[in-house]
């Protein structure tokens, strides 16, 4: 496997169509840029379509791919059913899903649906995207499903299946590394019942080191003036936090099930490579019990 993968390894993606959520800024514009620049209709699942517009005018100027938007807000289960029904209307088939979009450290709020926002964004939102859309992901040879998780999974992290929404007790720390590991659970869970289903679409997950993004923005002060103090020393560029993403997403010799990180050390930054979670993000029966809640949670059956 090549140390150094970079953009320029991305395989020519003509013919595909990719969705990617919260891809008008940071690590999700950065992912659809080189998707784009491979010849993919690129789909910007964006909650701001305003923005989304200015994001894909930027994008469509030499690449050869397609470049739409699609209004997206993750934090309510009516937007995200009205978008995946749009989706699956104007494309018969997807090839690629990121589920990129996130928040992180926010204070306690909740999302339209009531759940905890992070969780609830990070987490119930992607699964409920994922569930809406994989239909038209299953018949596609080679369709992946690709979930951007964090090394804050690792941090203060756990399934609180007696207090998800935090409602007893909260933490911004805790919430988000419960979303993140959540993700990395969604993803296993799922590689497992597509490998039973005996589709070639398969689950990868990912995590971008820590980039130099707009996803602090919600954290305190403390940590955002932090952040912009040591950026230069321990953070890297937005394009370099999305490598393990596409690589996740485009490199050939990837397999369901994997999940991909900077290759520096504490995967922190570096080129992508292929990285472990946490011990406690293999356990199968949390990994099942998390699948059982967020369905009756969101509504969503999948076809597996």
């Amino acid at each position: 496997m090549n140390a150094n993968w970079t953009a320029r390894h991305v395989p020519d993606q003509s013919g595909r169509v990719a969705v990617v959520t919260g891809a008008n800024t940071g690590l999700g514009l950065e992912t659809a840029r080189t998707l784009a620049d491979r010849g993919a209709t690129v789909v910007l699942a964006v909650r701001d379509v305003d923005k989304g517009a200015r994001a894909a005018a930027g994008l469509t100027g030499n690449a050869p791919g397609n470049v739409v938007v699609q209004q997206l807000d993750l934090s309510s289960l009516e937007s995200i059913r009205a978008a995946a029904s749009a989706l699956r209307d104007a494309h018969p088939r997807i090839d690629l899903l990121v589920n990129n979009a996130g928040v992180m450290y926010t204070p306690r709020q909740t999302t339209r649906d009531g759940f905890e926002r992070q969780f609830g964004t990070n987490h119930l939102g992607h699964f409920a995207l994922t569930g809406l859309l994989l239909e038209r992901m299953l018949p596609v040879p080679g369709s992946r499903v690709v979930t951007v998780s964090s090394t804050g999974h690792r941090i203060r992290a756990a399934i609180r299946f007696d207090d998800l929404q935090g409602e007893r007790s909260y933490s911004r720390a805790a919430a988000y590394g419960q979303s993140k590991l959540a993700n990395l659970m969604f993803t296993y869970e799922l590689q497992r019942r597509l490998a039973a289903h005996g589709t070639t679409t398969v689950a990868v997950a990912a995590h971008p080191g820590v980039a130099n993004t707009e996803l602090v923005r919600n954290s305190p002060a403390a940590v955002r003036a932090a952040v912009d103090r040591l950026a230069p020393l321990l953070t890297q560029p937005a394009a370099m936090g999305a490598l393990p993403t596409l690589r996740a997403a485009t490199d050939p010799s990837v397999l369901g099930g994997q999940y991909y990180g900077p290759g520096g050390r504490g995967e922190v930054r570096g080129y992508p490579r292929l990285v472990t979670s946490s011990p406690q993000s293999y356990d199968l029966a949390d990994q099942r019990r998390l699948w059982a809640v967020s369905q009756e949670l969101t509504g969503v059956e999948f076809p597996l």
